[in-house]
Order: structure tokens, then C-alpha cells, then sequence
């Protein structure tokens, strides 16, 4: 019972929601850059929201399977199709919801149309051994993951528990806010070390147009734009990077620390991206623009508390559709 990888896109990787509870002894958290679209890719095929699930950037897998599953994807616009096993023909697959593949057929899930990062969720789950914890990928430590490395061609998945039809099938359709185009407004919560930058340091990081760099990656996001003005330099004591840390090296361009950040560092962070904004970043491909909006700590766990109830609502949803529905 295995997902056999005909092509593995440009950069796809097996991530769940993080290795959890390892900072403190030098390992990077890793995990989804979306969190949101990879908890709702695993809600719409069942598993759990913590799951593991192929992360797949700008071009996504081809692959089939040896049994019958049921699959979704999520995050980016991406355009996938169906190539059937006996008669060759060619069906186009919506994303955002639960789609039955037969053996043999072949999902090849296209590029992204817009957004950076597509998430694929089966039914049944990886059949991955998680290191401390957890299925992500970390490719700096070569850990995790599908021997700790990105996906490629010939690539055999074991699968845990394949699932031919789940129920409600009819249901199981996640509708996501629609991205609008032009500059993303990033909140931020101001600090821990915002009294490193002068006033007019300050003003420049608030009213700036930011565009996000070619060397951008899982890491962080380099952005190019003014420098922001420090008042005495910014070079500190290391100490904790969570993800949305916003370091300003020397240079005076910012970077926002992501999922594979490193667990410490040295520059002054003029503040942190709330939780809820992260996925947006996962989304912006190089060239892409933003600016950042301050905000307090109640503004950040009303998003939180949003967010959570987006995802418990797609489950009701589900749950709901198999009252009225006997199958589909």
C-alpha cells in the first residue's frame, strides 16, 4: 500500500505541524509553511489535523497509488488532473476538497496558478516514522521525513491505512478566503527588541513596500526595500527565534524567520508576525510585495481564535453533509 512518485515537482517534502518541544536543545522546528491549508488538507481525508502531508512548492507531484485513496489538496492555486489507468483519458480535479483516485490512475497535481506552497493530504495517512515526534522534513539536518530529503522520481510512500470512499464525500469541500492581488498587509506585534531602531527606523519598517528576494526559502524570507535605521547597531546576546521573528541584520533589510528558522540569533527583532498572517507569507513567490500594520496581542489571538474556528466549522460541515446525504 504505497504512493509511487512519478516526478516530484520542484520541491516537495513530507512536513506535519512541527517538531515540538526540541528548540531548547538546537533543533529547528520545521513543519508546514502553511499550517492552516495543511490542517484542513488532512480534516477534508479524515486524518488528523497533525498529520503528515507532502508539501509541494510552485510544481506539484505526479504519482499514483496501488490501491484505491481518497486525496486532497490545499494551499496554492494549484491545477491538478487525473489520467485514467484503463482508458487514458484526462479529467481536471478541483482542489479544496475530497477527491477519489483509483488504483493505478495517475494524479499529476499541476503547478500553482498563484500562491508558492500546495499541500497533499491522503486518506489514511503516511506510513512514516516520526523522529522526535513528528514527520517533518528537515533537509539541513537531513531528518525526518522521507529519509530526511526532499521527494524524487521512483520514490515509493508507504501508505498507513488507504481509504477507497470515506463519508460524505459531497461534503467535504473547504472554501478558503480568496487571496487578493497587490501588497499583503502582514500584522505585527512590535518587539522584543523595537528599542534598538531610532523613530524614523521605526516609520521607514511601518509605511515600506517590501518585496520578498529570490533567496527566500523555507528558512526565512528575505525582504528588499529603505533600511531600517537602528540607533546604535544591532547586533545583541542571542537568544530565542520563534517563527515570525523579523531580524534586521546590519544591512538594515528585514527578515522574517519561518518554519525552518535557526532556534537562535544575533540580531535585533523590531517585531514578530502574529501566528495567523504566517500562512499569507508561506504564499507570496519571489516579487511579491508587503507592507507591515502593527498590532496588540488581543488583535493576534482574536485571529487565533478565527482561525480555530474555520477549521472545527469544516468539520461540522462534514459531519453535517452525511446527516442528509447516503452517499455520493
Amino acid at each position: 500500500m504505497s504512493m509511487h512518485i512519478i516526478s516530484p515537482g520542484m520541491l516537495t517534502t513530507v512536513q506535519d505541524l512541527g517538531r515540538c518541544g526540541y528548540m531548547a536543545s538546537g533543533f529547528q522546528q520545521s513543519g508546514a509553511m502553511d499550517r492552516f491549508a495543511a490542517e484542513a488538507a488532512n480534516l477534508l481525508v479524515d486524518n488528523s489535523e497533525k498529520d503528515g502531508v507532502l508539501e509541494m512548492t510552485m510544481l506539484g507531484v505526479k504519482v499514483y497509488f496501488d490501491e484505491d485513496n481518497v486525496i486532497a489538496i490545499t494551499g496554492a492555486e494549484f491545477t491538478p488532473t487525473v489520467t485514467d489507468f484503463e482508458t487514458g483519458e484526462v479529467t481536471e480535479l478541483p482542489i479544496n476538497r475530497a477527491i477519489r483516485i483509483k488504483k493505478g490512475d495517475v494524479l499529476d497535481c499541476g503547478s500553482a496558478k498563484s500562491g508558492l506552497r500546495g499541500y497533499l493530504a491522503v486518506a489514511g495517512g503516511f506510513d512514516i516514522a516520526p523522529v522526535m515526534g513528528s514527520m517533518s522534513t528537515n533537509l539541513k539536518c537531513k531528518t525526518g521525513g522521507f529519509e530526511g530529503r526532499k521527494l524524487r522520481a521512483g520514490d515509493v510512500i508507504p501508505l498507513r491505512h488507504p481509504q477507497g470512499w470515506l463519508f460524505s464525500m459531497v461534503g467535504r469541500v473547504y472554501e478558503p478566503e480568496k487571496r487578493t492581488d497587490g501588497t499583503v498587509t502582514i500584522h505585527v506585534i512590535p518587539g522584543p527588541q523595537d528599542d534598538y531602531f531610532s523613530d524614523k527606523g521605526k516609520n521607514t519598517f511601518y509605511s515600506e513596500v517590501y518585496s520578498v528576494t529570490a533567496d527566500s526559502d523555507r528558512m526565512g524570507i528575505k525582504l528588499d526595500g529603505a533600511p531600517v535605521e537602528s540607533i546604535d547597531g544591532v547586533d545583541i546576546i542571542s537568544d530565542g527565534i520563534v517563527a515570525g521573528s523579523v531580524q534586521i541584520p546590519s544591512a538594515g533589510k528585514p527578515i522574517i524567520m519561518m518554519a525552518d528558522r535557526q532556534t537562535t540569533g544575533g540580531y535585533a527583532k523590531i517585531a514578530t508576525v502574529i501566528t495567523s498572517d504566517l500562512p499569507l507569507l508561506a504564499q507570496l513567490r519571489p516579487g511579491g510585495t508587503l507592507r507591515f500594520k502593527k498590532v496588540d496581542l488581543q488583535y493576534a489571538v482574536k485571529r487565533i481564535k478565527a482561525d480555530k474556528k474555520a477549521l472545527k466549522k469544516l468539520q461540522t460541515n462534514i459531519l453535517r453533509a452525511d446527516t442528509f446525504t447516503s452517499d455520493s
